[in-house]
């Protein structure tokens, strides 16, 4: 119910002011910290899956507090674009999701088969993904290592990526581009 024009002082008119962030970066940097807080809370509700009123008060207690004190210090939290961004990245993940299943039952054919020793060709490979952002090369970097049968040893300051492969099929995704296009696409660089 709005206050009406006799009862509004101008205290009340400056008490209302202050609590409107005007600047666009007190904007950006409170839905950051929403975003973080729903992020946390997801997590907290999926990894400790107890719902009862005093664990999803825990819950709610703790995202709290990480969101207040680390938000400013997330930097890919603040800017422009932030919710086209999570979007982005949150249509990346169901695509990775698909590709850990497919490398799991890669791996499972290539361990239980009788010609294991011939299949398995460990290699060392090196490229250059071509990412600009840190954040995108620690995407590809935990993707590459997420799906089995691939592991990041290094990334250069330069941006090139030491994978170790066990087999030729388990670096596909890599060695033809689909993966490092998709994280370009999710972090908006392609």
């Amino acid at each position: 119910m709005a206050l009406s024009e006799e009862l509004r002082g101008p205290e009340t008119v400056e008490a209302l002011d202050k609590s409107q962030p005007k600047d666009p970066e007190e904007r950006s940097i409170l839905a950051s910290r929403i975003i973080l807080f729903v992020v946390l809370f997801l997590l907290w509700m999926v990894f400790s899956g107890k719902f009862d009123p005093f664990h999803l008060s825990l819950g709610v207690i703790s995202s709290t507090i990480v969101s207040v004190f680390a938000g400013p210090l997330i930097p890919e939290l603040r800017g422009k674009g932030l919710m086209r961004s999570w979007g982005r990245f949150l249509s990346y993940l169901p695509w990775l999701l698909w590709q850990i299943w497919l490398a799991n039952l890669h791996m499972l054919r290539l361990s239980f088969s009788p010609r294991v020793l011939d299949l398995i060709d460990p290699e060392i490979i090196t490229f250059n993904p071509g990412l600009k952002k840190d954040l995108s090369k620690l995407t590809l970097a935990n993707s590459i290592t997420l799906t089995p049968g691939t592991i990041t040893i290094s990334i250069s300051t330069y941006g090139t990526f030491r994978v170790h492969r066990i087999d030729k099929v388990s670096a596909e995704g890599i060695t033809s581009g689909t993966m490092i296009e998709k994280v370009k696409k999710a972090f908006g660089e392609s």
